[in-house]
């Protein structure tokens, strides 16, 4: 092979080498469900620099690739294995993957699936880096109190964070007894719905309950009610037939 021609097929298998190298190769996938690595993130308060207001964003750290390229990567560079540089992407999680967590938390529970769906639609829409003004974080918007409460140690974690969101609304159900009580509660509190003895009368809470009744109406709508189970059918009266023997004696009897 010419020398120009050599040196251009290498040049080639080099480019190649080094796109299947790059962080970005596998920061835009969809990672498997059993693959999806634990997001590592940190919420933060910094002075904006346009306006010098304090808000609060989330700061993603250096974070694994999934094992399956991890491992490629490492038998290509013989045992170097590499990090990618902070801020890098993380995976991108398939959203029914998320669907899944949810609704196998509900069965766990003992909770409506469809009323987790409708919980999470109205705190973060599915999105797991999600950061309100007041500190509340993930998929089910933990603030950090109740992120300790149950155990959790990153909110950021998308396993985590619906197990705890679910199991503090199956608290609240069962304090209550009424799903539009825990709902309420879920958003401003168990101690102000405790106080108003209703949803309290918060603006906030009260357009969440209805965004939430409306979400969960609606899915109920859509969801066919399971077919009841067949019963058995009663045998019908039978007739009854009576006669006389030749003694005068009366005799009835079903045929």
């Amino acid at each position: 092979m010419p020398y120009n021609q050599k040196n251009k097929f290498m040049w080639i298998c080099w480019a190649g080498w080094a796109l299947t190298m790059s962080p970005f190769a596998w920061a835009q996938t969809v990672a498997a469900p059993d693959q999806v690595p634990a997001v590592r993130a940190a919420s933060v308060v910094r002075a904006d620099q346009r306006t010098g207001r304090l808000v609060r964003k989330v700061v993603l750290m250096p974070a694994q690739p999934p094992k399956s390229v991890a491992g490629a990567r490492e038998s290509r560079t013989a045992g170097r294995a590499t990090q990618p540089a902070a801020g890098t992407p993380q995976p991108a999680i398939d959203p029914q993957f998320l669907r899944t967590l949810a609704d196998d938390a509900a069965d766990r529970h003992g909770v409506d699936p469809l009323l987790v769906d409708s919980v999470i639609r109205a705190e973060s829409n599915y999105d797991p880096l999600a950061v309100s003004p007041k500190g509340a974080e993930g998929l089910m918007q933990l603030i950090p109190s109740t992120a300790r409460r149950f155990g959790v140690t990153n909110s950021f974690d998308v396993r985590e964070n619906i197990e705890a969101g679910v199991k503090y609304l199956k608290y609240l159900l069962d304090m209550f007894g009424d799903d539009r009580l825990a709902v309420a509660a879920y958003n401003a509190g168990e101690s102000a719905v405790l106080r108003y003895g209703d949803v309290p009368p918060y603006r906030e809470t009260v357009n969440y309950v209805s965004r939430v009744g409306k979400a969960l109406g609606a899915a109920r709508q859509q969801t066919p009610a399971p077919a009841a189970a067949a019963q058995p059918e009663e045998p019908g009266a039978r007739p009854v037939e009576a006669y006389v023997d030749s003694e005068g004696r009366i005799y009835m009897r079903t045929p």
